[in-house]
């Protein structure tokens, strides 16, 4: 009987282990041979994944309420070669086009730094922030796109953490 109870309760004590480790544990990510590198949390899903040029990286940011249900919180890297600046700037404008195509597109801040872009727009009949940088580094172009529901019924906490690791991996990719 004493090993049984001693048994449950390494069990237990090795679960409690995980959780906790799972909060402070992050899965690091390469992209384009190791030279652009950022980490997420464990918690975020990577639901897609291209190689080639240009590469993109997807993670949902999972939205433990109904909100998340219905849309997709997500954040998204994109590298591709840029051989020089105009190639960099070709590849940022190319990508405000298509941003500024998305349904009911409206420019929500202006951009406290360079090279970026702040703005609502709608999918599926949601309206959804997004946030946009973009580098230029080591013969790349790199996005960081960030996209949340613009009210979330997981409330005000959960918006921070996501915006929280949005400039996380910002901060990385500087």
């Amino acid at each position: 009987m004493s090993f049984l109870r001693s048994t449950a309760t390494l069990a237990t004590a090795m679960a409690i282990t995980l959780l906790l480790a799972g909060h402070v544990h992050a899965t690091d990510v390469s992209m384009a041979n190791g030279s652009v590198s950022f980490s997420t949390p464990d918690s975020w899903l990577d639901i897609m994944e291209t190689q080639g040029d240009p590469e993109t990286r997807v993670f949902q940011v999972p939205d433990p309420s109904p909100t998340g249900k219905s849309s997709l919180a997500r954040i998204t890297v994109t590298v591709a070669q840029a051989g020089d600046v105009n190639s960099f700037n070709q590849f940022r404008s190319d990508a405000t086009a298509k941003a500024m195509a998305l349904p009911g597109y409206k420019i929500s801040a202006v951009p406290p730094q360079p090279n970026s872009n702040l703005y609502t727009a709608q999918e599926n009949g949601a309206q959804f922030s997004y946030v946009e940088h973009y580098w230029f580094k080591n013969g790349h172009a790199i996005q960081l796109r960030c996209v949340r529901p613009a009210h979330s019924l997981a409330g005000a906490g959960w918006e921070a953490e996501f915006d929280k690791g949005c400039n996380a991996i910002a901060a990385r990719l500087k």
